[in-house]
């Protein structure tokens, strides 16, 4: 645990990314790196980088050198262009990864970290090489996450059971880059996420590829919470239909082509059944529009048409190839 890097993807969130840096630097185990990737190439982003950097030198001194001779643990990747949540996680890890870290604990900007974090991942980190730690809502209620993915219909488990059981963990076979910690081995072995995914399923899909190689679990310990408030529905108290955008929705429906790409090359595409998660992921945006979105209705569903319109080239695209394992 001596090379742990944070890798935060940002966009054009200053406020909540200096809501993040404040908690990192509550953080009682100092991380050897902290990868800021922005995808807006911000001069205010920028000159918040450097502030950070210079108390995080303050706090906790420079590090072990990295690959390419650096002592300091922040590092700032501004990118060209806006490459998504996908594309950023992809930029951040593969630039921790070649400085040489061992452990990755990613996240968006609009999270907080608990101070004992980083100590709570590293208990489970002697034997598993996927941990989703647990996290609270903006309200600081619990957040439940939907860790259980059924791969025949490529769609979360709505059912699968809150309780974390004797073990003290659950095992999952998705990830969620809202806090996920995995090994350096782990990428090693299904190479660096997906950035042609943009945004979503992205994570779900590493998870996915990472449960090949490894058994994902998730723990009980809270290492973060949420810090922006979104629209949702409450259902029974304990699940939550989120307020989403007209972009996530196209990306919902279109990269489930992706998806079921990388499922074919494990073997695991079941065409009428994941036929059927499609017709049923199309019906829970639908309602999402109608509970929780209702003034996006029409361009909603436009975008949900033309998303799963554009699956369905992904899955005969003949160039198509999967993120290659880097060793």
């Amino acid at each position: 645990m001596d090379k742990v890097a944070i890798v935060v993807v940002t966009y054009r969130r200053q406020e909540l990314l200096a809501t993040l840096f404040e908690s990192i630097l509550k953080l009682t185990t100092a991380p050897w790196r902290v990868v800021i990737v922005d995808n807006e190439q911000s001069d205010q982003t920028s000159r918040m980088v450097q502030e950070f950097e210079s108390r995080v030198t303050t706090q906790w001194g420079k590090t072990i050198a990295d690959a390419h001779g650096g002592d300091s643990r922040v590092v700032y990747a501004p990118q060209s262009d806006n490459l998504g949540g996908a594309g950023g996680f992809s930029a951040g890890v593969k630039r921790a990864y070649e400085l040489g870290a061992q452990w990755f604990w990613v996240m968006d900007d609009d999270v907080a970290v608990e101070p004992e974090g980083l100590e709570k991942l590293a208990k489970w980190s002697d034997t598993h090489d996927v941990i989703q730690g647990s996290r609270l809502d903006y309200d600081g209620g619990p957040f439940y996450w939907q860790y259980h993915f059924i791969v025949s219909m490529g769609i979360p488990d709505p059912i699968a059971p809150a309780a974390f059981g004797q073990a003290g963990y659950r095992v999952m076979n998705t990830m969620c880059f809202e806090g996920g910690f995995f090994a350096r081995r782990v990428v090693e072995k299904i190479g660096f996420p997906d950035p042609r995914f943009f945004i979503y399923w992205d994570d779900t899909l590493y998870g996915y590829l990472a449960s090949k190689v490894t058994t994902p679990i998730v723990v009980p310990d809270v290492v973060m919470r949420r810090t922006r408030e979104i629209g949702n529905w409450d259902i029974a108290g304990v699940r939550q239909l989120n307020s989403t955008s007209d972009m996530n929705r196209y990306h919902i429906m279109r990269n489930r082509g992706y998806m079921a790409r990388y499922f074919m090359q494990h073997g695991d595409y079941r065409p009428m059944l994941f036929g059927l998660g499609t017709a049923a992921t199309f019906a829970k945006e639908v309602i999402r529009l109608v509970a929780v979105d209702r003034g996006s209705f029409g361009t909603g569903i436009k975008k949900l048409i033309t998303g799963w319109w554009d699956s369905r080239k992904l899955l005969h695209d003949s160039t198509w190839k999967p993120m290659p394992p880097l060793q």
